[in-house]
């Protein structure tokens, strides 16, 4: 471990017991020890607690045994002040959306609705570029809210914050079959390239409640859409500028065009926000053959283009630009109150596979960040800002994200985590490892981390801190890669299908603290599956356990509400995707409730609180995509002509629109109580 991990810790730091995973053969490098395989077989076969360290300065909660359907059947619940009260719903999939009983979710926004002024209609056989830049994006994914007037909280007016993550070409654009308009986007022409571009970004849009019920605010002043095809961004931070970053569109390496591939991200305390670019691979094309960035590209499984973009727009080519993969995968900040003004890249933050960038404020009034890198055997990494936050004067805030700490986890047997600062000089971070500067650590992030001997994970996704219990929650997805001989504490099971969720704890809610305390709050997957090794409280209904967990939200009481994303496989569990309670204290602490549930091949993402808890949005996207043309129940794909839902129109004319949707409860009441 680096001098600087221990340094100010106050306890001692245990030795390195971590395997660095060689990431072309995903195998650790190192044997496990008898230690390893104990601690091993105790996390894989009897009890998911895990002793805190004791510089967390908090006591481990231990996690309750697991039991099938008929033995929790028989179980009597312990007395407890069970603080979700909401009747859950039913595991199942079909066409449309299910929510908890006495609430309502309505469609608030829809792909192709208007957003800014002079949008035209939404015609999904005749669309076009400029009107596609006009209207709201397709496959939201994050979401969130800001009240107005800025500092007020007011939970019926605000700006609601999405990103538009990827497009779905098979059930967005018709085939060619029946009217030439129908032929326009049945192969990706330049057109259609443009319009797929327009549909990537983020909308910024101004709403309010009136009468109980959400609307748009039509042509209101902050309304606004950023694009991959036409958004100037600016690069700022440690790598603004660098020569990896230069190309011949911009030879100073400090403006890209466009932003790509925005998953989850964040808000930030002064009321900006985060756009984190997450599977950026999948957009470039060309050979590493000679390629000057070959090792740089190969860690982030470039090229693996899913479009046709460089076809048309040679900077997705990776030969004819060599530097512009380097200008993506980077947290995209966003001022959402000055509609006029520049995104700003924020390379201080590091560059991979962003799943999101929440934030909490440390005591010392410094921000930390904390994100997810969504892949197979990848890290999860801490940011601390070196300013504080004024609350005060929001302009000072402008550009905190600049300059600070990046740190990335070493998770340890004993239920300790070493936060490992990712600093140009200190070793291994030194020229004799091709690091020239902090930009080449920045740029290569992944790579430091592998040299510093952070932890593979099990795809960490979103990462919430707790504002209530200052504890910080970690969605590990999946990790069908992982080999029974890789198993350790933090990644309990091979080949992890249904993932987990991690609780972090910061001693005495110091965020900025380099060693935290760990332990494994829920293994995910049906418990009455062997198969599945999941591992619940006891008490859990039939319709209390998930998998896939992937974004998650902590409302005002300090409660987890967990978003899953399966993929394909809610076809083996299953199940469509949807939205749980998670009790995290007491008895009750690993048990889910069932509160809503997504169409068919959906995925529900950004689940957001307005201020006062009464009302919840959350975004649906991919309806009719995600395993739908492995299910037996259809035999077929779904296509633009014959999509397995046409959520939310249910109109012959129209294809599946993801959406975001406002829930509230019928009585006007807080969400979940």
């Amino acid at each position: 471990m680096s001098s600087r991990a221990s340094a100010g810790s106050g306890a001692a730091v245990p030795s390195k017991d971590c395997r660095i995973s060689d990431h072309r053969l995903k195998r650790p490098l190192a044997t496990p020890g008898i230690g390893d395989l104990i601690s091993r077989r105790l996390a894989r076969r009897e009890v998911l607690s895990g002793s805190l360290l004791a510089a967390a300065g908090a006591l481990a909660v231990p996690m309750v045994g697991l039991g099938s359907r008929a033995a929790r059947a028989a179980v009597v619940r312990p007395p407890t002040a069970e603080r979700f009260t909401f009747e859950e719903i039913e595991h199942g999939v079909d066409e449309t959306h299910h929510v908890a009983p006495g609430y309502s979710a309505e469609v608030l926004i829809r792909w192709g609705d208007p957003v800014v002024p002079g949008a035209p209609p939404f015609d999904p056989l005749n669309q076009s570029a400029e009107a596609q830049e006009k209207q709201f994006g397709y496959n939201n994914d994050f979401v969130g809210y800001l009240g107005l007037p800025f500092g007020s909280g007011n939970p019926e007016r605000g700006l609601l914050c999405v990103n538009h993550e990827y497009t779905n070409p098979g059930v967005m654009f018709a085939k060619r079959r029946g009217r030439p308009s129908r032929a326009r986007f049945a192969i990706p022409t330049s057109a259609r390239v443009e319009i797929e571009m327009a549909a990537h970004g983020g909308s910024i849009i101004e709403i309010e409640k009136q009468a109980g019920r959400w609307r748009v605010v039509p042509d209101s002043p902050f309304n606004r859409r950023i694009t991959a095809r036409s958004t100037p961004i600016e690069i700022s931070g440690p790598a603004a500028g660098d020569p990896r970053l230069r190309t011949s569109a911009d030879p100073s390496g400090r403006r890209v065009i466009g932003t790509i591939a925005n998953c989850a991200g964040g808000m930030t305390p002064w009321g900006t926000y985060l756009m984190a670019e997450e599977h950026f691979d999948s957009y470039f094309s060309g050979t590493l053959e000679t390629h000057p960035e070959a090792r740089n590209f190969e860690r982030y499984d470039i090229p693996r283009s899913r479009y046709a973009w460089a076809r048309y727009h040679k900077r997705f080519d990776i030969n004819a630009e060599p530097n512009e993969a380097n200008r993506f995968g980077w947290i995209v900040e966003v001022d959402p109150l000055a509609p006029r003004s520049t995104p700003k890249k924020r390379t201080a933050l590091g560059r991979f596979k962003n799943e999101g960038a929440e934030s909490t404020v440390s005591r010392d009034g410094r921000v930390v960040v904390y994100q997810g890198d969504d892949g197979p055997f990848e890290y999860l990494y801490r940011f601390v800002t070196e300013g504080r936050f004024d609350p005060n004067d929001r302009a000072a805030n402008r550009d905190l994200l600049d300059r600070g700490t990046l740190s990335v986890a070493r998770f340890h047997e004993d239920g300790s985590l070493v936060w490992l600062p990712l600093e140009f000089g200190e070793e291994p971070l030194t020229p004799a490892n091709d690091f020239a500067s902090q930009a080449d650590v920045l740029i290569e992030a992944r790579r430091a981390a592998d040299l510093l001997g952070a932890t593979p994970m099990d795809r960490p996704e979103d990462v919430e801190p707790n504002p209530v219990t200052g504890k910080v929650y970690v969605m590990l997805t999946s990790n069908v890669e992982r080999a029974a001989e890789q198993i350790d504490g933090p990644n309990p099971r091979d080949r992890n299908l249904f993932g987990h969720i991690l609780e972090l704890t910061p001693p005495g809610g110091d965020h900025t603290a380099p060693v935290f305390g760990w332990e494994v709050l829920v293994r995910c997957g049906d418990p009455d599956s062997a198969e599945a090794d999941a591992a619940w409280n006891p008490s859990i209904s039939a319709n209390g356990w998930f998998a896939g967990p992937d974004n998650c939200a902590i409302d005002g009481q300090g409660r987890l509400w967990i978003a899953s994303d399966q993929g394909g496989g809610w076809v083996e569990s299953g199940t469509a995707d949807g939205l749980w309670a998670l009790e995290t204290e007491g008895p009750l602490r690993g048990m889910g409730r069932m509160f809503f549930r997504v169409p068919i091949g959906a995925e529900l993402c950004g689940p957001r609180f307005t201020p006062d808890d009464r009302t919840l949005f959350v975004a649906v996207q991919h309806v009719a995509v995600s395993g739908v043309e492995d299910n037996p129940a259809f035999g077929r794909r779904s296509t633009f002509e014959d999509p397995a839902s046409r959520w939310p129109d249910f109109d012959k004319r129209m294809p599946p629109r993801p959406s975001v949707v406002a829930i509230t409860k019928d009585d006007g009441g807080t969400i979940g109580a």
